[in-house]
């Protein structure tokens, strides 16, 4: 699975906002990366953390995976619960394809896969929609409690 069509696939969920940064305003880092948003205004929430991302290079505290030029990883915020479920307990990070806890944010339900494909692929997708509809949820239940 490539990068672009899983991006393709997030833009068409309903009120999705996927954030790939190319230059400034945003950090040198994150460039090429990309995040996913419920945000059906179509403008990055500031106070809320996206439900799933893909980063395409390791990040100064996360490098187990060896990510560059052919590795990326897509991590999705899928809860506790579903977490336990999908995740293969044998998987290290060298693995493709085979859905791991997230290195540092496993213990929140997060997820990640690296080069999703065969086995992963369709999974992915299912998490992401599920992932972006949690998020809306959570949109709507802070928007009942404020007004």
């Amino acid at each position: 699975m490539e990068i672009h069509k899983i991006i393709e696939a997030v833009r068409d969920f309903d009120g999705a906002l996927a954030v790939v940064p190319e230059g400034e305003p945003y950090p040198e880092l994150a460039w090429g990366d990309a995040f996913f948003y419920f945000a059906p205004d179509g403008v990055m929430p500031e106070r809320t953390q996206p439900y799933g991302t893909i980063v395409t290079k390791d990040y100064p505290d996360d490098t187990a995976f060896s990510l560059g030029s052919d590795r990326f990883r897509v991590n999705i915020h899928v809860g506790r619960d579903s977490a336990a479920r999908v995740t293969d307990a044998d998987a290290s990070p060298g693995d493709t394809d085979r859905m791991l806890a997230h290195p540092l944010y496993g213990e929140m339900g997060w997820v990640c896969v690296v080069n999703p494909a065969e086995h992963t692929g369709d999974l992915v997708l299912a998490l992401l929609r599920e992932a972006h509809e949690a998020a809306r949820e959570r949109m709507l239940r802070r928007a009942r409690r404020a007004g």
